[in-house]
């Protein structure tokens, strides 16, 4: 039986992280480590979904430079039908993140003007019109600008469409599209700004007014606190598992999109399928690595830590059809 192909359109590019030796003490000089490979929260959620069954193709923007060069090297290595474009004048985009001894994001930098410049040009290309109708779903995320999003969705002709928020600042380019989505996944900052809430809001009422705004499904993720998800029946928590130790938790979110993805693909219920992404996460999270190494034994070991699903209140009535 075929793999379920998932076309992915976002982010590919150099991730760099700068890990403190100790306490982070601001405006001073730190010692740390820097370690540097090929990120971007589309890239690694496909990634994620092609290690659990589907195929993967990817549209992305890269310059003609060494970066690049490795950027199509990791694409290739991968499995994943490459139909990014390549601007022989530009600067692959980047993102540079410094985190705590504990591995929490201090601050975070991206360079990232090539995907601004010209992702909307890209959406118009024959080829993607070919890639989409050859898609069993679609993958996007918000390093895309708003009116390149609205006119993916106006291109999946019926075809789920999920999305990786990125970051507070970027989320809001989805809000055209909000109710076209099949499923968002996001962090609790990122929940909030698109509901336009202030940041002492619960998380679960931005999951509770973006539902309502007409977003299909959605996951709302805080750290170690117990995920926030809703669908059409209502909206639900699972507590994460505890990690055996904290390494990176780089592409944490990332995982949950791309193995949730997957396993929706296959079949899984939407619940479910949200649970066997936490436990992708765990195994990111433990691993210094955006995009973690594993044995289905070894996953299925973390999928047994992952909580069950707990019902918290009951469904908006919104009969969207969605897969």
């Amino acid at each position: 039986m075929p793999r379920p192909t998932l076309l992915a359109i976002g982010a590919a590019h150099i991730d760099r992280r700068g890990i403190m030796a100790s306490t982070y003490i601001p405006a001073a000089s730190n010692p740390g480590t820097m370690r540097e490979e090929i990120g971007g929260g589309a890239f690694n959620a496909l990634r994620n979904a092609v290690r659990h069954g589907a195929s993967g193709a990817m549209l992305s923007l890269r310059g003609g430079d060494v970066a690049g060069d490795a950027v199509a090297r990791a694409l290739s290595e991968a499995g994943i039908t490459d139909l990014s474009a390549v601007f022989l004048d530009r600067t692959t985009p980047s993102y540079t993140a410094l985190l705590d001894a504990d591995g929490e994001l201090i601050a975070g930098f991206a360079d990232m003007g090539l995907y601004d410049l010209a992702f909307e040009k890209q959406i118009r290309r024959r080829q993607l019109r070919d890639a989409i109708a050859a898609a069993d779903a679609i993958l996007c995320d918000a390093n895309m600008p708003a009116p390149a999003i609205e006119r993916l969705a106006g291109l999946a002709n019926g075809r789920p469409i999920y999305a990786i928020a990125i970051s507070p600042a970027k989320v809001v380019r989805l809000r055209g599209a909000l109710t076209r989505l099949s499923c968002l996944f996001m962090n609790a900052r990122e929940a909030r700004t698109l509901a336009s809430l202030p940041p002492t809001a619960e998380p679960i009422e931005a999951a509770r007014m973006l539902a309502q705004a007409g977003l299909a499904r959605g996951v709302v993720t805080s750290g170690g606190s117990p995920l926030i998800g809703f669908d059409d029946d209502g909206i639900f928590t699972i507590a994460p598992p505890a990690p055996a130790s904290v390494a990176d938790v780089t592409g944490a979110g990332d995982a949950i999109a791309g193995v949730t993805i997957a396993h929706l693909m296959a079949g899984v219920p939407f619940r479910e399928a949200v649970r066997r992404g936490m436990a992708g996460a765990k195994l990111t999270v433990e691993s210094q690595s955006v995009v973690a190494t594993y044995e289905d034994s070894t996953f299925e070991a973390a999928l047994a830590l992952v909580g069950d699903v707990k019902a918290h209140e009951a469904g908006f009535g919104n009969d969207t059809g969605t897969p």
